[in-house]
């Protein structure tokens, strides 16, 4: 997309621009014009069919979501650019919403989605949208953002950042605790300890003591503290209230109250002259210790991008000038040939010219199987070389390679927001504010209503439901499980290219799986060759092979690459005849060889019925029998066809045991559908299928048993991967079956899909824990922060166990995250690995 185009604006209209695919004449023109000028707030709309572009101009501010939608709604299609923004300073779910409503407010923005976990924003915008406008916009909200461009990762930026972040915290925490734990002693001591009060009066005195615990809170709030209250004071001018504003908030209330009881305690009503230092300084203590755990467990959700990220070679050995050259890995070229030896890493993708060796190819497939590679194979930067040496031409380099892109689909679908998330921020958008109009309820409430001293029980009570209501675990239950959910998946082969499909994986009730390249290898080989008595299998396979060398047929090159797996030379043909609808016959070396169907031997007078069992089981297994005769004798009856990957059955096993139905959807004729079902236990088959059913067939499933995941790899798949419930694509199949997929198995390997159904399940169960634990705590604990158990049972919550609870919240969030670092696919725990 031209992000230079024009975008003028004034104070009574604005003119936004963007693609429009999908038109080919001067009625889509049309359709798309009265389209746009039906939306609310259009003063005009023109559409050029030469630029595929429409041009929009609104009366006031622009509302792109609702033109996009209606351009859509017509049957054509947006392209709106996505900018990339890496959101410094974010803390909370409330911070989160503050940063979407600063960006949704740019005038041009259709969308934007910022993740708490992985500190990015992704912005969809309409044409001549500047990055700087969104930074801009980030800055007015109160936070720090810069972009990353859209084929670069900032990973390794973001983990410099956060070890910046820890090394911060760190400080600020040992700080605060040398200091606040003096304090907590002095005035908890006295509660706790019998005669430690008597003893501090009769030594420094009372008085003097307050003095002491007002330098030492006032060092811990203006030092290590001093960052929620640079953060939470704007946040709250501005009438967006955040986690900062609360803690600020509440702490000052308690550091506020005790300065007065410590200088002025004439102003306060008898009996309540207290002071509160110590609430105040170990709240803040505590509250930088859970930053700092959480900090420490944000770091190892990313874990699988820094691996990804480190499998990237530095440098390559590149003949050059006759001669091996080290370079810098961004000075490989395209067409470049590189030199890599035993135990190295393949510094890009390439293709093999010279060598042969074994390449650990785990990191992109999940399979821990090295893969033989000699002339002609690829080859993957990255991947490790084992016991041979290998010489090989780049053909991708920089962000080409497929480790350049398997980060950035990683990254992408780590900073999705999951339909589930729509809850959490309706309800954040909110919660702030609600909180603190609860913790002025709770202060009049006591004030008026409460025992003696009713102002310190005021004050405490409302400094603790503002304290232990802290949305930070809010924020952090989704998206943290999923980054590990997704880094997880990129470990055991499998690309969740849209975050959506983490979560609508979980709700497939059926896989459809196309046949060719996905349950079979995709390529014709001879499987079954049966020979009559008195022949040899190398004299038959070698005479076969001769006379289907003179075709290009698939299942003429299948048995001709047979011949030469086995080592069987080929022969001299005198005489080459193609009997149309029966077969072949040719003389070799003064032999007649025939090679045709059953009705071309009975044509020669030869009967098949000493091969019926043989014929009858190839039958059953859907293939189709040739014959073969020499010299005017039946000589073996030979099969060729696409055989089943060995991973198929126990992968579709798996997908019973997850209680899935798999159907088939193939264009093949049905005999042979319904014969490969048979040896697999495939549910349902919908066989001779041209390649534009497939969409119909995807429907009829969908509406039979519920949503549909449909598996594919071939071009012919692309229109039923973008049609299904959830769309996967085999990795080894074409780029654009893979670039209309939702989720991409690297493997080629059909056990992929019940790994990624059985981590989309894993992950939405997570995420819901982790949601239960964050609303459950607050609403639990606000009303006895309140106070409601007073007047039952005199249960009062202190402000340090508040702050404790506060923290452990974000830390068990996060941590309940990182347990789905272990899991173990299906396929895997039946095999016991």
């Amino acid at each position: 997309m031209n992000t230079h185009s024009t975008a003028s604006q004034s104070k009574a209209s604005t003119a936004i621009n963007f693609p429009v695919v999908g038109m080919t004449c001067a009625s889509c023109v049309g359709r798309v014009e009265r389209a746009l000028k039906a939306v609310p707030g259009v003063a005009d709309a023109s559409v050029n069919l030469a630029t595929e572009r429409a041009f929009v101009t609104f009366s006031g501010a622009p509302d792109v979501a609702a033109a996009v939608k209606a351009v859509n709604d017509a049957g054509y299609t947006v392209e709106l650019e996505t900018i990339n923004l890496s959101v410094t300073g974010m803390t909370c779910a409330s911070c989160v919403g503050r940063v979407e409503r600063a960006l949704a407010a740019v005038d041009g923005v259709e969308q934007a989605t910022v993740n708490l976990a992985t500190e990015r924003a992704q912005v969809q915008v309409a044409a001549g949208v500047s990055p700087d406008e969104l930074i801009a916009a980030v800055a007015q909200a109160g936070y720090e953002a810069q972009t990353i461009a859209a084929d670069k990762s900032d990973t390794a930026d973001q983990a410099v950042r956060q070890a910046a972040e820890l090394r911060s915290l760190k400080k600020a925490l040992l700080v605060a605790v040398c200091f606040a734990l003096p304090v907590f002693i002095l005035e908890m001591g006295s509660h706790l300890v019998p005669g430690m009060h008597a003893l501090i009066d009769r030594t420094i005195g009372t008085q003097n003591s307050w003095y002491l615990q007002f330098v030492l809170t006032t060092i811990v709030l203006f030092g290590p503290g001093l960052r929620f209250f640079q953060k939470g004071i704007p946040a709250l001018l501005h009438g967006a209230p955040d986690m900062n504003s609360l803690v600020a908030t509440g702490v000052s209330a308690a550091y506020g109250y005790s300065l007065v009881a410590t200088f002025a305690p004439q102003w306060l009503p008898a009996g309540t002259v207290n002071v509160y230092y110590e609430a105040a300084a170990v709240i803040v203590a505590l509250i930088l210790l859970g930053r700092y755990f959480e900090a420490r467990a944000k770091g190892n959700t990313s874990e699988a991008i820094k691996r990804l990220i480190g499998l990237q070679a530095k440098t390559a050995r590149v003949l050059r000038d006759g001669k091996a050259a080290e370079v810098d890995i961004a000075e490989v070229k395209r067409e470049d040939i590189i030199e890599v030896r035993p135990g190295e890493r393949i510094p890009v993708d390439g293709e093999v010219l010279e060598g042969e060796s074994f390449v650990d190819e785990s990191m992109i497939s999940g399979e821990p199987v090295p893969v033989e590679k000699k002339s002609g194979a690829e080859v993957v930067g990255g991947t490790v070389n084992q016991n041979g040496a290998l010489t090989f031409k780049a053909t991708k380099v920089g962000s080409d390679t497929m480790l350049a892109q398997i980060i950035r689909m990683v990254e992408q679908a780590q900073g999705a927001k999951l339909p589930i998330q729509a809850l959490v921020d309706r309800i954040t958008m909110w919660f702030v504010p609600a909180v603190m109009t609860v913790a002025l309820l709770t202060f009049l409430v006591w004030l008026f209503f409460g025992p003696s001293p009713a102002l310190s029980f005021a004050l405490v009570n409302a400094v603790v439901v503002l304290i232990i209501a802290c949305p930070c675990a809010m924020g952090l239950a989704t998206p943290t499980s999923i980054m590990v959910g997704t880094g997880r998946a990129a470990q055991l082969g499998v690309l969740f290219r849209k975050g959506e499909a983490l979560q609508s994986l979980r709700d497939a009730a059926v896989v459809a799986v196309d046949k060719t390249g996905t349950l079979t290898k995709g390529s014709p080989e001879l499987t079954d060759l049966v020979l009559a008595p008195g022949f040899e299998r190398a004299q038959v396979l070698g005479l076969v092979a001769t006379v289907e060398n003179k075709s290009e047929h698939p299942i003429a090159r299948a048995i001709v690459d047979a011949a030469q797996q086995e080592s069987v030379p080929l022969s001299t043909i005198t005489r080459f005849e193609s009997v149309t609808g029966f077969g072949v016959n040719a003389d070799i070396e003064g032999m007649t060889v025939a090679v045709g169907a059953d009705r071309y031997m009975q044509q020669l007078g030869l009967d098949v019925a000493q091969m019926a069992e043989g014929a009858a089981r190839l039958g059953d297994e859907g293939k189709t029998p040739l014959y073969v005769a020499i010299d005017g004798r039946l000589a073996a009856m030979i099969a060729v066809a696409d055989p089943i990957k060995d991973t198929t059955l126990p992968a579709i096993k798996a997908l019973h045991e997850l209680g899935l139905k798999v159907a088939m959807i193939t264009g093949d004729n049905r005999r042979t559908a319904q014969a490969i079902a048979r040896q697999l236990g495939i549910d349902e088959v919908v066989a001779e299928v041209l390649p534009d059913g497939k969409v119909a067939a995807i429907e009829r499933l969908a509406a039979e048993y519920g949503p549909v995941a449909y598996v594919g790899d071939g071009i012919n798949d692309a229109p039923a991967l973008a049609a299904a419930h959830v769309g996967i694509a085999i990795g080894t199949g074409t780029d654009i079956a893979i670039e209309a997929a939702d989720v991409v198995l690297m493997s080629g390997d059909l056990g992929g899909v019940s790994s990624a159904i059985a981590l989309s399940k894993a992950t939405l169960v997570n995420i819901k824990q982790n949601l239960f634990w964050a609303f459950a705590y607050n609403v639990a604990l606000i009303p006895v922060a309140a106070g409601i158990l007073y007047p039952l049972n005199g249960t009062l919550l202190s402000p340090v166990f508040a702050a404790s609870a506060m923290a452990l919240s974000s830390v068990f969030v996060v941590s309940n995250a990182l347990r789905l670092r272990r899991f173990t696919p299906p396929l895997r725990q039946a095999d016991g690995h």
